[in-house]
């Protein structure tokens, strides 16, 4: 290629309407390989070099590093792979600015007397915020020696999605939440309501028979029925009946009812958990009143 069909770093600069430092930058990097150097000793560019300088400045406006631009040059990765790519470490900071802007209003509508809490809550936070500590809090409450697959439906369940954009209130309550479940638990068991502890019966068969029972009963909740009997009633007192060995039967029932106690640690668990799911989606815990309070409209009366 003869120096008239190429050009000097400063012809293809003025082509491309930018600096030659910019070009020399790119050009030093390897994005922009020169085709021939003059008699002199400088760099030559040959025309190709223009759709490629504005391929080059195309893909920087899009904020890619430039390794990541070279990849796509040298067609090591697709463009669609790189967007990809550069789509989810922006939805990444848009996360946590996201988390950061609706942490700042919730200071800033605060009484001053509440904020010295609401910083230290927040500051005890991951930013983004993470659900590992509400995962580890479910893993240690469970019964040992539930199936591994039990135990991931259970967490996967009990374990919200944090909202894409939080309100003040929602990071408030995640940050309780955060907070309820870092705190030791009191007692011993992990703090385990004896229904549902390991010397129940057969936990496997209770968690099992749980899961299911609340999904029957969550159609209910979503369609604002009042407690009622029925088969999700029948397949929560099935679940309890069937790790125990014993039958469903009224006796059972009053007795099942008398045990099922409130547990005020998670009842404020799925408290605060309510308030950062969609209300079309009720939590387990919704679901685990609904049944104890159809359970007890059933057995409040006579004995049979």
């Amino acid at each position: 290629m003869g120096p008239e069909s190429t050009w000097s770093i400063g012809e293809l600069a003025e082509h491309a309407g930018v600096t030659v430092k910019t070009v020399r930058f790119y050009s030093d990097r390897g994005l922009l390989p020169e085709a021939a150097r003059s008699a002199g000793g400088h760099r030559r560019y040959g025309p190709e070099a223009l759709d490629r300088l504005h391929l080059i400045r195309s893909l920087r406006t899009l904020d890619l590093p430039v390794p990541e631009v070279g990849r796509v040059l040298d067609q090591e990765d697709t463009l669609e792979d790189v967007v990809a790519g550069q789509l989810r470490q922006i939805g990444s900071r848009l996360a946590v600015l996201r988390w950061q802007e609706a942490a700042l209003q919730l200071l800033q509508e605060c009484a001053p007397e509440e904020r010295a809490e609401r910083l230290r809550l927040i500051g005890a936070v991951s930013v983004p915020p993470s659900t590992a500590a509400l995962a580890r809090f479910w893993r240690r409450w469970l019964p040992p020696r539930l199936p591994a697959r039990l135990v991931s439906a259970i967490v996967e369940h009990a374990v919200p999605q944090l909202p894409e954009g939080p309100t003040p209130s929602q990071v408030l309550a995640f940050t309780r939440l955060h907070a309820l479940v870092s705190a030791p638990c009191p007692g011993t068991g992990h703090g385990q309501p004896a229904a549902h502890g390991p010397d129940g019966g057969r936990p496997a068969v209770l968690y099992d028979g749980l899961v299911e029972a609340y999904a029957l009963a969550s159609p209910q909740l979503r369609a604002q029925r009042p407690p009622h009997e029925g088969e999700a009633l029948d397949c929560f007192v099935s679940a309890y009946a069937r790790s125990r060995g014993t039958r469903d039967t009224p006796a059972f029932r009053r007795g099942l009812s008398r045990v099922l106690a409130a547990d005020p640690r998670i009842d404020r668990y799925w408290e605060l958990t309510a308030e950062l799911s969609s209300p079309s989606e009720p939590t387990a815990g919704a679901a685990h009143d609904w049944l104890c309070a159809a359970l007890d409209t059933q057995t409040a009366g006579p004995a049979d």
